[in-house]
């Protein structure tokens, strides 16, 4: 039998021939020491050219792409490619990982850069997305993300002189990054006329924001911020792959192989031209820069080819050649030669090359006329022949590489050549199956052929003798042939004596162990025997090199694995004399040389270089079935198998529900069963999870026992014999760790997203809560030494491993554990940066490194399976049990001794000061010294030595023991069976609580008349339990066969137990001895019952869906009830004892009558007044609200009714126990529910007097005790878990605001679509009509110079502009009237101790100074501000925060963002990109400032905090299923907060990373609802005062309601404010002004008394939307869009803010000569504003709404157009009507004076313009019209003469009429000679340009050309202001965009003297001002 172990000699990597110059740049570089780093394959090389001696760093597993280098040039990041690529930042000196970043890239890292001071990292995926990503790399943590751009990035760098500020490019891009908060923020370079649009290689950025890049055409662009100012042509003939910066200047690489230096202000110093060259490597398409580094003299070059060259400056002619390897193409032929260290390699580069492996170095290469695919050496080194890939061989004699001669007999490509030992022979196998034999002395003549394979040869060898020649091929056969004929052998006898000459076959007995077990694959590319050694090399298409022993002849053998080849190896060869290996790689065509170290026992061995280790031994892949491991103890193999998953996941609840909510839509209507008015509260657990965990039980500071069972941590205070819980977890809790301190403890549960609790022991409260990095489960945990960190394992395939900083629930490292089951994990107490884990055949030694842990295996004989594990005295010392009961002992990681501990398993073991104890299967616990030399003592665990004071009985002597703990003198033990024990240092043990064993519990009875409860479980036990204060087991009994059911006799005297195999007894309930005992059934006995009464009769239910009726005294069977279609699964009996309830699988409930059988039917109304004398079943009118919304997925599977039939208990399959009132009728009652026990409650019963609920647990193995309190017992108290199935389906109330807020469906403007249901082609898209003078061929604008023709006349009449027309610049935001209230709420705020206030409108932030009424604007936002907060913190004064609309949460632009800014000075501090999708609705800051929560509009309704300063999500989760309006911090904490909104309140808790929350509680007010809260306010002792929409105000003491104040306000409260310094509140709500209330009021700190304030706004109702309090001022905000100013004292109300309330605002017109201007809106008003005064002058309401408004040419008259088809004329002095007329049913549009003030020109919808003669007075008779409009009209022009007017339309066609006579003209040539007075058309040849190309969904609404003549503005429904010149007849004319309104601009006009534009907007209601900046002549 072969030796099935790994070799014990090995590989070291030594050479690397090559360089990755082919798809990778810039990856060449100086370290400090002037070593170069660069990589190739899977390997970082270090190179140190004076020594000519290379280090490698082996810590990627597939191809690396990219590498940086850190400013202090020694630490290297290096990123690659893959599924899950990662980035490791490596130390060049050292080649150890420093830090790991990983899981957030895929398919790979496409480019790396530090910034400058190197503390962070940014890298660019290769996803679609291409995301780019800055780290903090010493952490690991990702800082920002974002989607990079749509195409690939080539080069990305940091600004070294700018802070946070990036550069990327790539194909046909370049982007300008900035950094903020967690927010990217690019902008696009733009290339505009200075250069074209092209692909951008590389980059380096200079001073002053000047960035330098090269193109792919070869120049190179230099850009100023974000334009491009100009281009250096023709500085590289082509590409310019690589860019390089240093003090000196730059340097640049390009395609046409020069390099070029230029200095610091990029004037060119020299070129360097490679080309000339004598060295290198020649093809035909030259030589090719992909990479340059400068440093000081010396200049590092790589090129395509994988060359490096070094040039020294001043000699710069001669450049150095220091590296070179093949060139692109798969490397796949490799011979050594057979008497020199020489390797010759050919490749699909046509070239051969000789290597010498002494000197690291190439000696000799020829190039051929063919791709190389095979080559070998003869045998006397002369002649080498090589196979090509056209089927023609060649042959080369070896001295001058001059060719001898070149045959070509085949087609197809020679795989395969070897010569003959003997040297006469060369066999050449091809791709045509066949091999051909020539003779090598008859000058390689044709002698033989061998075709006996069916397929491609793939490998050859000739036996020693030269006589047979063995091939494989494709198919995988293996043929023999005698040589030289080629006649194939058959008979293989005649081979059996056949020795080989060399072994490089894949197939065959002797290689059979290359393979895995069970693979039929062929991915083994090659072999190669060392026959002196016994060792085989394998090279494999997973870049794999493995060593194993030779022969190795059984599949699967043991193996050492080496990587570095990053994809598929070729071939691999040992040298001549078996010092190297020689590998190369296909795809990375590099040549690999490996040191062969024989026999690693030498001394040396503890100080092997680290790498190594890397890819040692025993490897997990290494597939044997370990012959030489011990069997697997019984119980680690049972808890090996263990998997916890689950079917339903408590966390699928919700998504449960929400799916079935359609079913209970319609029952929700009907009045659902109230909860019952009685509690449980957990008492007692008899239980203790030892089966399957280990190391679970410990004492805490005060001395008491912490331990876990179920879903519950318990607290056993053993002195007074109770125990208190924590009951966060809501599943199995596996796994327990303490905190040195012994005051905290960690808990790890089961759940498709598993946490961890780390709570505190006195408390029971949660200090952190860590999830989302560990699936199915967590099963090991342990605490560092200091406290501060906790390490974790999971339960998924790959065991992850976690390093968390536990306080701030931040994940530091993690990283795949181990295949296996990992048993323990355990952090150095000396060092918290290294850990160990141990399990199945494992035991790992890790250090963290930044976001990554790495690790080495342990180094043993043969790997054991590890079960418990602890650091020594010394921080290199470790200690292990293993599952045989030896100790091993490491150093390091190198095991020194074992001792033999205990027979089986060491299950615990515990590091004491000085020494150890440890426990194990036999049931001893011992103590040892603190070297294991010596056992100091044992103590064996029997019942002889049990203290009488113990509570209950040892089950059995030497139980297994799962737990050790010491502490106050003694020794803590649990045993497998699930007690705990505690051992005197002395000897007695006493027991202290203790459960049922391994198996489920089904079977539960309570006495009928003491406080005993039986319990019968599948550990084949029946236990008496004493439910009174002693809470012990009084009695025990083995059973044969596990049991599913008990119960008493009536009196009380026997005990019937049903057992699993259908057979039952009856025992003496005090003795537990039989009394007598059946078997007449195969199944389960699933129920048994004694008749009440007497007990005469027991009813005996069994699987097989039959109930056996026995009479008791005569012990016959007397009955049997029949007719059930599935297994029983409940009984009860009546009162009289003559009637049966059933239940059955099959949902049936059966009544039979007793003692015979017979079966009944019953109607249900009759089943209810029956008197039952128990009731235990879960079917039937009674009882059917007990099944949940979700019953598909879960089953109730018990109930009892309470003796005083008032209270229903259940346990169903998710492990709740709830409570119902009884009867309960009608679907999905409301309940009480408790989390206590993991999966499936198996039974529940009431004691004899209701006092007590006991309930088992299944798999859980407990009995849990539950104390009843009856109603009435009414102290206010913190209760478990009380909460109904689905929301509670009372309406919440209505209200319109709040339906109106609830709907409002935001969207970002990007995707905004037409405002007018506009139809036709847009102009920029219609097909020019050529004009009269175009068709004779005259072009326009050449005329002849003198021309008898008049000359053109003005477009536009220029009057009131004076002498000097200057051209309009630029815009500049001055004034903006308008506030976000009709949607948004609490978003005004005083600044500044009340001298400024803060508010929103549009995407603007607003900081409006109230003593000079100036504004200042923050303009960062992208989109529509939602909500604003400021922080009340002393310490950040003046900051805010603002949250927008987005679309997707996917990290981009759009994405909804926050920003948080200095009000004063407009800084932007930090920006958060939300995964909030839609958009952010509500923001509130912390108590210290510097925490920030945001709610997003999210399906999900996700509630998020934030580190705001350092831009990092601290916790998020979803919030709610409905909309969720506010969530506010308690003014005091930085961790409780409040989150309010549709039919919900919830209170909040950050607790480490995750958000915990309970639902205000209402049961506790008679008739108390949820309704919808839309406000929250606080007050001391933790009160909560949230509004409703009813108007009354709840309060809350911590999550219970206490009270109502109601009808605070007689509407909705919308707005609640407290008052830091006094603490009084503010409230706001809608209501109408009385003499008593207003919608304004301040309250006292508890509202109980309130002062209410009148809004004197004159509105019939008001609606306070926003309230503040400052010094003895009120501030408010409403749904008008006003903001008053209320004064505390007088009351006194001071408008400050006015703007519309509705909008769209459509009619904007501005007076002829002063700065004032109208709007009219849809809210029926128009507004009088001025810009000087900066205030709303007047308003007229009309009662409809308004669609357009404007001036007489005079300014005397106004004219309001109206949408219901009116309009009206005012006189501006007085404000009467002068006129108003209604001749259109559809709204006006636009109206119009004539520049004469004769005509007013109405257009309206219905595609009409009307014209009336004004001379003609004030009835306003219509004298004429326009006919064929072909749409509605949306804007009129007068020409200056009167006589003409221009109409846009609908239809995007631009018409001119005749006035009055509404004629059309549509001659050309009049048209074009017409002057307008005005232009606000959007149509027209003249404004083309206006058009952008984007406009596709969305329009130009509207225009205005400046009174100059020169200038045009427009407003689109994207919300923008866009500046041009006019007229723009070109397309896509320039312009310059400002940004502001939200979508749908409506009108834009310029003020007389072009001093101002106003803009109005649709969907904000506000008006914006801008100033006018005028170009300077």
């Amino acid at each position: 039998m072969a030796d099935r172990t790994a070799p014990n000699c090995h590989l070291r990597l030594e050479w690397v021939y090559g360089y990755r110059g082919h798809q990778c740049r810039n990856n060449l570089y100086y370290t400090a020491a002037k070593e170069i780093v660069y990589f190739v394959a899977g390997v970082g090389v270090v190179y140190n050219t004076r020594e000519h001696k290379q280090k490698f760093y082996l810590g990627h597993n597939d191809d690396i792409i990219s590498l940086a280098l850190h400013p202090e040039r020694v630490l290297v990041a290096t990123g690659q490619v893959g599924k899950e690529p990662y980035i490791c930042v490596w130390d060049s000196y050292t080649v150890q990982t420093v830090s790991i970043l990983k899981d957030t890239h895929t398919h790979g890292i496409a480019c790396l850069a530090f910034d400058l001071d190197g503390q962070c990292l940014v890298s660019v995926g290769l996803d679609s997305k291409n995301t780019i990503c800055v780290w903090d790399w010493r952490r690991g943590k990702v800082l920002a993300a974002a989607p990079g751009h749509t195409d690939r990035i080539f080069d990305i760098s940091w600004d070294l002189y700018q802070p946070s500020k990036l550069v990327s490019c790539g194909v046909k891009h370049i982007k300008f990054w900035s950094l903020c908060g967690n927010a990217l923020t690019p902008k696009r370079g733009v290339f505009g006329k200075t250069g074209d649009l092209q692909t951008i290689l590389c980059l380096a950025c200079a001073r002053d924001q000047v960035t330098y890049s090269g193109a792919l055409n070869g120049d190179i662009y230099v850009w100023k911020g974000i334009n491009l100012i100009r281009t250096i042509q023709g500085a590289h003939g082509s590409g310019i792959f690589s860019m390089n910066a240093c003090e000196e200047g730059f340097a640049t690489g390009g395609r046409d192989g020069c390099v070029r230096l230029w200095d610091l202000n990029f004037k060119p110093i020299t070129v360097i031209d490679l080309r000339e060259t004598d060295q290198g490597y020649k093809v035909a398409r030259g030589l090719s820069v992909r990479s340059v580094c400068w440093r000081g003299d010396h200049i590092l070059v790589g090129t395509q080819d994988s060359e490096i060259f070094e040039v020294v400056v001043h000699d710069r002619t001669k450049p150095f050649l220091i590296m070179q390897g093949h060139c692109e193409g798969e490397l796949w032929a490799l011979a050594v030669h057979p008497t020199k260290p020489l390797a010759m390699t050919g490749s699909d580069d046509h070239s051969v090359r000789i290597w010498s492996l002494i000197d690291h170095a190439l000696i000799a290469r020829c190039n051929m006329e063919e791709p190389i695919r095979c080559a070998a050496v003869s045998t006397d080194g002369i002649h080498l022949a090589l196979g090509m890939k056209d089927g023609s061989f060649t042959v080369l004699r070896i001295r001058d590489m001059t060719e001898v001669v070149h045959i070509k007999d085949r087609k197809e490509a020679v795989h395969e050549l070897k010569y003959s030992p003997d040297g006469a022979h060369l066999a050449v196998g091809s791709n045509d199956n066949s091999v051909d034999v020539y003779g090598v002395v008859q000058r390689y003549k044709k002698v033989g052929e061998c075709i006996g394979s069916t397929s491609f040869i793939t490998h050859m060898d000739w036996s020693t003798d030269s006589k047979y020649l063995q091939t494989n091929d494709g198919s995988g056969k293996r043929l023999f042939y005698r040589m030289p004929s080629g006649k194939e052998i058959t008979n293989r006898e005649e081979l059996k004596l056949v020795q080989w000459a060399s072994w490089t076959c894949v197939l065959g007995p002797e290689v059979n162990g290359i393979w895995p077990k069970y693979s039929e694959i062929n991915d083994i590319n090659s072999v190669d025997a060392n026959f002196n050694n016994q060792v085989l090399v394998t090279a494999d298409d997973y870049g794999l090199v493995k060593l194993l022993r030779y022969p190795c002849v059984r599949k699967g053998a043991k193996f050492k694995k080496y990587l570095g080849h990053s994809a598929h190896i070729t071939n691999a060869r040992w040298s001549h004399d078996y010092q190297w290996v020689i590998t190369i790689g296909g795809a990375d065509h590099s040549v690999f040389q490996w040191k062969f170290v024989t026999d690693r026992k030498s001394k040396e061995a503890f100080h092997i270089a680290p790498q190594e280790t890397f890819a040692d031994s025993n490897s997990e892949e290494s597939d044997s079935d370990q012959s030489d491991v011990p069997e697997m103890d019984s119980e680690i193999e049972q808890e090996t198998q263990l998997t916890y998953r689950r079917q339903v996941y408590k966390e699928d609840l919700p998504q449960l529900k929400e799916q079935s909510k359609e079913k209970h839509r319609a029952v929700a209507m009907k009045k659902r069963e109230r909860a019952p008015g009685s509690r449980v509260k957990l008492h007692f657990i008899h239980g203790y999870r030892g089966y399957d965990c280990r190391s679970n039980l410990f004492y805490t500071q005060t001395g008491e026992i912490v331990y876990h069972v179920a879903a519950v941590g318990v607290v056993y205070n053993r002195q007074q014999n109770t125990q208190r819980f924590y009951m966060g977890h809501d599943d199995d809790i596996l796994c327990l760790a303490i905190h040195p301190l012994k005051d905290f403890v960690a808990t790890g549960q089961v759940g498709r997203d598993s946490s961890i609790h780390i709570w505190d022991t006195e408390l029971l409260k949660p200090m952190s809560v860590l999830k989302g990095f560990h699936q199915l489960g967590v099963c090991a945990l342990d605490f560092s030494a200091d406290g501060k960190r906790l390490a974790s394992v999971g339960l998924d395939d790959n065991h992850t491993v976690v390093l968390w900083d536990w306080r701030k629930g931040e994940k530091l490292s993690a990283i795949r554990g181990s295949k296996d089951k990992i048993f323990v994990i355990k952090i150095n107490p000396y060092c918290p940066d290294k850990l160990i884990t141990a399990g199945v055949k494992h035991m790992k030694f890790w250090h963290k490194a930044g976001g990554g842990l790495i690790g080495r295996k342990g180094i043993m004989g043969k790997t054991e399976t590890m079960m418990c594990a602890v650091y020594g005295w010394t921080e290199e010392m470790v200690f292990s049990g293993t599952c045989t009961g030896d100790i091993c002992i490491w150093r390091d990681m190198f095991l020194v001794k074992t001792i033999k501990a205990h027979d089986g398993p060491v299950f615990s073991m515990h590091a004491l000061e000085k020494g150890f104890v440890t426990g194990g299967k036999d049931g001893i616990v011992a103590l040892w010294d603190d070297t294991f030399e010596r056992c100091l003592k044992t103590y064996t665990i029997k019942r002889a030595v049990l203290a009488p004071g113990s509570k209950g009985l040892l089950l059995e002597d030497n139980p297994s023991i799962r737990a050790i703990s010491l502490g106050h003198g003694h020794i803590l033990v649990g045993t497998k069976n699930g007690e705990i024990l505690e051992v005197d240092k002395s000897g007695p043990i006493t027991l202290l609580v203790q459960g049922h064993m391994e198996g489920e519990v089904w079977g539960l009875a309570t006495h009928p008349h003491l406080p005993l409860c039986a319990t019968v479980s599948d550990d084949k036990t029946l236990r008496i339990w004493d439910l009174s204060p002693s809470h012990c087991m009084l009695a025990v009994r083995k059973l044969k066969k596990g049991g599913r059911c008990c119960c008493f006799s009536p009196e009380g005297k026997a005990l019937a137990v049903g057992l699993n195999d259908g057979s039952f007894l009856i025992v003496n309930a005090d003795t537990l001895e039989d009394l007598v005992s059946f078997h007449h059934r195969k199944d389960i006995i699933s129920d048994i019952r004694f008749s009440p009464g007497a007990g005469k009769y027991l009813a005996v239910a069994s699987g097989d869906s039959f109930v056996d009726i026995y009479n008791v005294m005569s012990s016959k069977r007397v009955g049997v009830c029949k007719g059930s279609l599935n297994y029983i699964t409940h009984l009860d009996w009546d009162k009289r004892g003559k009637l049966l309830q059933v239940n059955t699988g099959a949902k049936e409930q059966l009544f039979f009558e007793a003692p015979r059988g017979k079966r009944q039917t019953i109607p249900a109304t009759e089943v209810e007044k029956i008197d039952w004398s128990t009731w235990t079943c879960v079917l039937g009118t009674s009882c059917e609200g007990i099944w949940p919304v979700v019953s598909e997925v879960t089953e109730v599977t018990a109930a009892c009714l309470s003796n005083d039939r008032n209270v229903l208990a259940t346990g169903d399959d998710l492990g709740y126990v709830k409570l119902f009132r009884y009867p309960v009728k009608g679907k999905y009652a409301k309940f009480k529910r408790y989390v206590a026990h993991s999966t499936h409650v198996t039974n529940v019963r009431w004691t004899h007097d209701d006092s007590l609920l006991a309930t088992v647990g299944g798999g859980d193995t407990c009995l849990m005790i539950w104390t009843h309190e009856a109603e009435g017992h009414r102290e206010a108290r913190h209760c478990d878990s009380e909460e109904s199935d689905i929301e509670s389906e009372d309406d919440g109330g209505y209200d319109s605001d709040v339906t109106r807020e609830n709907e409002m469906s935001y969207t970002i403007k990007a995707l905004s679509t037409n405002m007018r249901p506009m139809t036709g082609v847009k102009p920029h898209l219609q097909l020019k009509e050529p004009s009269v003078d175009e068709r004779q061929g005259v072009v326009r604008g050449s005329r002849p110079p003198v021309s008898r023709a008049l000359p053109q006349p003005e477009k536009l009449q220029t009057n009131n502009m004076g002498k000097k027309k200057r051209p309009i610049e630029d815009l500049v935001l001055d004034l903006v009237f308008g506030y976000r209230g009709n949607d948004c709420r609490n978003n005004v705020h005083y600044l500044n101790e009340g001298a400024d206030i803060i508010y929103h409108t549009a995407s603007v932030g607003i900081v409006l100074n109230l003593t000079t009424a100036c504004q200042s604007f923050y303009v960062e936002h992208s989109d529509d501000i939602l909500c604003l907060t400021i922080n009340q913190h002393p310490k950040f004064p003046n900051v805010v925060a603002t949250g927008q609309v987005g679309d997707t949460g996917d990290m981009s632009a759009t994405t909804p963002s926050i920003h948080v800014w200095d009000a004063m000075n407009k800084q932007t501090l930090s920006v958060l990109r939300c995964f909030h999708s839609r958009g952010v609705c509500s923001v509130s800051f912390s108590a210290t400032g510097k925490l920030l929560l945001s709610v997003g509009l999210d399906p999900e309704h996700t509630i998020t905090i934030w580190k705001w300063q350092e831009g990092a999500k601290v916790a998020s989760r979803a919030g709610h299923t409905q909309r969720i309006f506010v969530a506010e911090f308690r003014p005091d904490s930085d961790t409780q907060f409040v989150s309010v909104g549709i039919k919900h309140v919830r209170f909040w808790t950050l607790a480490g990373l995750a958000l915990l929350s309970k639902k205000g509680m209402m049961s506790c007010i008679e008739d108390a609802r949820m309704q919808t809260m839309l406000s929250v306010a606080f007050g001391a002792n933790n009160l909560t005062f949230t509004g409703t929409i009813s108007g009354d105000v709840c309060v809350w003491k911590e999550h219970i309601l206490v009270r109502i104040v109601a009808k605070a306000h007689t509407g909705p409260v919308f707005t609640m404010y407290t008052t830091l310094r006094d603490g009084l509140i503010v409230t706001g709500g809608k209501e109408r002004p009385s003499k008593e209330g207003g919608a304004l009021k301040l309250w006292d700190q508890e509202l109980k008394r309130c002062r209410a304030f009148r809004l004197e706004t004159g509105q019939i109702i008001d609606c306070v939307r926003s309230v503040c309090r400052g010094k003895g001022k009120i501030l408010v905000g409403t749904r008008n869009a006003e903001i008053i100013e209320v004064g505390e004292k007088n009351a006194v109300c001071n408008i400050l803010v006015n703007g519309h309330m509705d909008g769209p605002i459509w009619g904007v017109a501005a007076h002829p000569t002063r700065d004032m201007f109208l709007s009219a809106a849809e809210d029926g008003t128009v507004r009088l504003w001025d810009i000087q005064e900066k205030k709303m002058l007047n308003k007229v309401n009309l009662g409809h709404p308004a669609r357009t408004v404007a001036y007489s040419p005079e300014g005397d008259m106004v004219a309001i157009g109206m949408k219901n088809g009116e309009f009206i004329i005012l006189l501006v002095t007085s404000l009467k009507i002068w006129g108003k007329k209604r001749d259109q049913r559809s709204p006006i549009q636009d109206i119009r004076f004539s520049p004469d003030s004769r005509y007013l020109a109405v257009g309206s919808s219905e595609s009409a313009v009307d014209f009336y003669d004004l001379t003609l007075g004030p009835q306003l008779n219509r004298i004429n019209c326009c006919r064929d409009i072909p749409s509605f009209v949306m804007q009129m022009d007068f020409s200056a003469d009167s006589c003409h007017v221009q109409i846009s339309t609908g239809a995007y066609k631009r018409l001119v009429y005749e006035v009055p006579s509404g004629k059309q003209v549509t001659e050309q040539s009049v048209i074009d000679r017409i002057t307008w007075a005005s232009w606000t058309s959007v149509l027209g040849d003249e404004v083309v340009g206006i058009w952008s190309r984007n406009a596709d969904k969305a329009d130009v609404t509207c225009a205005c050309v400046s009174h100059s003549g020169l200038n045009i503005v427009t407003g689109d429904d994207f919300g923008m202001v866009k500046l041009f010149d006019f007229p723009c007849p070109e397309k896509f004319a320039k312009h310059k965009r400002f940004l502001g309104h939200s979508a749908h601009l409506t009108n834009i006009r310029f003020t007389s003297g072009d001093r101002f534009v106003i803009s109005a907007g649709g969907d904000d209601r506000s008006l914006f001002v801008w100033r006018c900046v005028h170009a300077l002549h």
